[in-house]
């Protein structure tokens, strides 16, 4: 499964993709907005934005090419592993029953 993650911390950056390799996931981060990001992000199974760490510019640009491609996006306003985690869970309970799981911002089942 690929995720791609606009936002976060650099410093954290090898972290996030441990945490995803954990999961089973193959994980992009984008910590700024790039050239043709939209073009990136089509092949994505999910998008995870980290809100209080990104751009308006890089945010509204990965939320429009998600939405192209009906991709679902995750946002979030902290940054950390375990706020990655949980939005990794929750993408991962979703791919497995699309139809009757709905997560909340903490990554459990509602």
């Amino acid at each position: 499964m690929s995720i791609i993650l606009v936002g976060g911390m650099d410093r954290l950056g090898e972290q996030y993709l441990k945490e995803a390799k954990k999961q089973g996931m193959n994980l992009r981060i984008f910590s700024r907005a790039e050239q043709n990001m939209g073009s990136k992000i089509r092949h994505a199974d999910a998008v995870v934005i980290f809100t209080n760490k990104v751009s308006h510019q890089a945010r509204n640009e990965a939320v429009s090419a998600a939405k192209k491609q009906g991709i679902p996006v995750f946002m979030h306003h902290a940054c950390g592993v375990c706020t990655l985690r949980e939005c990794l869970n929750c993408v991962s309970l979703i791919q497995q029953q699309p139809a009757s799981v709905i997560c909340s911002q903490s990554g459990k089942e509602a």
